[in-house]
């Protein structure tokens, strides 16, 4: 592939012809802000974060959509490239709920950043909140339109990663918003649950419900017995959290952490994950001998099941009967470890600590 010679900020840097001001930058080490930009997915140019100065262009240009050309001259830096970024950022804020400290992504919100690292201390402009409610109808995610910036990361998410097509933007203009179509409750549309929108949302738009309340009060409570399991992916991700290299095992000392902050008994999932599997392979000789229906697909993940009702009914006869395995262990933990140790199972309380919305 032909490469072309570009300066940004005096630095010249030889990038591949069609290269995005935004790559040629990085190349060149010089940081550009961006908001509705992500590395994994196409190029949308709506946000406008980005602009630059490009040399003998009468405007200026969104880095992550501009094609470099040989020569070119671009300045990301200067005053009026600062002021328009401070004034688009003021008005996605004046559209924008302020209570930063009750949200759930307080300290991790990218437009909180954004704001900070532009020194955003005023907003100009009249503030007016868009008129959606919370939609709280799964029990598993919630979505706040008023905080969304549409930015379209959970859009492309959602259909070209997912393939689910949950969430689209709607009306026009400044009303623009992105929901489920007709703009219904994420229940009574085709949503499986993932959870992969809220990792691309880079605000407090999509979030988890958050259960911590419920397990504080169940940990006080002396007439509760409180058991937790963890997913094996935790073990292998909370350290990150820590500071530690993605992938490093923490199991002990997670283990620890949980007992100490009052629970019981702490399990994982991987014991039922291996029930799973018996019973699904017990699912599979009894079909093969009685010719049930073939192939046999799993069921250990409530999403996947979900995906299959709504996107391919017609493969549900070859979907396991089994739990997956997380609600095989709170079968379990109210059947037979009640009878093992003599509980009440009405005085257990089982807690979960998975990877999964959907769970």
């Amino acid at each position: 592939m032909p490469e072309v010679k570009v300066t940004i900020d005096g630095i010249e840097v030889t990038v591949p012809s069609g290269s995005t001001i935004l790559q040629a930058a990085e190349r060149a080490g010089v940081r550009i802000p961006t908001l509705c930009h992500h590395p994994d997915q196409e190029v949308k140019g709506v946000c406008r974060v980005c602009v630059v100065e490009v040399e003998k262009s009468r405007t200026l240009q969104a880095a992550c959509a501009f094609p470099v050309a040989d020569g070119m001259v671009v300045r990301t830096n200067t005053p009026a490239v600062r002021e328009a970024r401070r004034v688009i950022v003021e008005l996605m804020l004046s559209r924008h709920p302020e209570n930063c400290l009750e949200c759930a992504r307080n300290m991790k919100c990218e437009l909180q950043a954004l704001a900070e690292e532009l020194g955003v201390r005023q907003v100009r402009f009249e503030r007016k909140l868009k008129d959606h409610p919370r939609d709280t109808s799964t029990p598993s995610l919630i979505r706040d339109p008023s905080k969304c910036v549409v930015c379209r990361r959970c859009v492309y998410t959602c259909e070209k990663v997912q393939g689910v097509a949950a969430l689209w933007p709607a009306y026009r203009g400044h009303e623009t918003v992105v929901v489920p179509a007709y703009d219904s409750d994420m229940i009574d549309v085709v949503c499986a649950l993932c959870g992969q929108c809220i990792h691309a949302c880079p605000t407090g738009a999509i979030t988890e419900k958050d259960d911590t309340e419920q397990v504080w009060e169940a940990l006080g409570d002396p007439s509760k017995h409180v058991v937790v399991q963890t997913a094996p992916a935790i073990r292998a991700t909370l350290g990150e959290e820590a500071g530690l290299p993605p992938g490093t095992l923490v199991t002990g000392k997670m283990v620890a952490a949980l007992r100490r902050l009052g629970f019981d008994r702490v399990f994982d999932t991987d014991f039922t994950a291996d029930l799973t599997i018996m019973e699904e392979g017990s699912e599979l000789i009894h079909r093969l001998e009685t010719g049930g229906t073939l192939p046999l697909l799993t069921s250990c993940s409530p999403g996947w099941v979900k995906f299959i009702e709504h996107f391919f009914p017609e493969l549900l006869p070859n979907v396991s009967t089994c739990k997956s395995p997380q609600q095989m262990f709170g079968a379990l933990a109210k059947t037979y470890y009640a009878e093992k140790f003599g509980l009440d199972p009405a005085d257990i309380f089982v807690v979960s600590v998975m990877p999964c919305t959907a769970k």
